[in-house]
């Protein structure tokens, strides 16, 4: 049959390719989306987890007091933020996303950057795919047989951008060795206005890269 001799030229292995990572996307998004991020137990289980933390970053004042959260009445961790959306507070708390409706934090980060990596191949694929079935030519008939591709087309370049700005942004956040939060709100946040540094937790590209990632 044709599925026969297009599996034995191997025809069949690029899009086969294209669909498991499509579905390897899929399930990356609802695990990063349902796992933990990083809640913050009880204080006295979280009190001696938060000293060690600050005891491995000289750079930080060792006399700056926790912090009591103001609506669950957790002892913060350090760079912990309490999240009003999931009603919890998030060690080291980069931001909400409303796309996976879960926070991303110390827990999920690293398979959020896995998942952007992923999800921008699949877009990138997808524009190539499209725009290899797009033949231009200066007439309304090809308009309207091609205006569906035309437009799916357009809409993962967009996409596209989007993705590979913000996986650019958190790679460069994440050489840094800090958090959205932290880069946006640097003045309110009283560890980084105390430390006296504009990044105490700062220890190198290839250190913070092995620590986030390892």
């Amino acid at each position: 049959s044709d599925l026969q001799k297009q599996e034995e030229r191997g025809e069949l292995l690029q899009p086969l390719s294209f669909v498991l990572l499509v579905l390897c996307s899929v399930l990356l998004y609802f695990r990063v989306s349902l796992m933990d991020p990083g809640f913050v137990k009880p204080e006295e289980v979280e009190a001696g987890k938060g000293e060690a933390q600050s005891v491995e970053v000289p750079q930080v004042p060792s006399d700056i007091p926790t912090r009591r959260c103001g609506y669950c009445l957790l002892q913060q961790p350090m760079r912990a933020r309490h999240c009003q959306l999931c009603r919890h507070c998030v060690r080291r708390y980069d931001h909400h996303c409303p796309w996976l409706e879960n926070c991303v934090g110390e827990r999920n980060h690293p398979l959020f950057i896995v998942y952007l990596s992923v999800q921008l191949v699949v877009l990138l694929w997808g524009g190539q795919v499209a725009w290899s079935g797009l033949y231009f030519e200066q007439s309304w008939e090809w308009l309207r047989h091609n205006a569906l591709l035309l437009a799916s087309f357009l809409l993962i370049v967009t996409f596209s951008t989007v993705v590979l700005l913000l996986l650019l942004s958190h790679l460069y956040l994440i050489s840094c060795n800090t958090t959205s939060w932290e880069f946006l709100s640097h003045h309110r946040i009283s560890y980084l206005r105390r430390s006296g540094l504009e990044n105490p937790f700062d220890q190198g590209l290839v250190l913070n890269l092995w620590r986030f990632f390892c």
